[in-house]
């Protein structure tokens, strides 16, 4: 796959990140009239870096916080479920 081609991908790609293999292909085949099948262009974005999985929430915890949690957790480790609801 040429240079061009790949960065073609990649600027549909950023344009809308909800695109579908299958319409950057229809896309390629358009702009270009390259024939390109949806898994070649699947395989290549994913080796572009591209990864289709939604993003999670990480929550920030700071140094003085995580050796806070700790011990807190430490003294539940090992609760049974009634002491968990009570």
């Amino acid at each position: 796959m040429t240079g061009r081609v790949q960065c073609m991908m990649k600027r549909t790609e950023r344009r809308s990140h909800q695109l579908s293999a299958e319409s950057i292909a229809k896309d390629l085949q358009t702009w270009c009239g390259l024939q390109m099948s949806p898994t070649t262009v699947r395989r290549e974005l994913h080796g572009m870096g591209f990864h289709g999985r939604a993003a999670t929430s990480k929550p920030y915890i700071t140094k003085c916080n995580a050796k806070r949690r700790m011990p807190w957790c430490k003294a539940r480790s090992n609760w049974t479920l009634e002491q968990i609801l009570a």
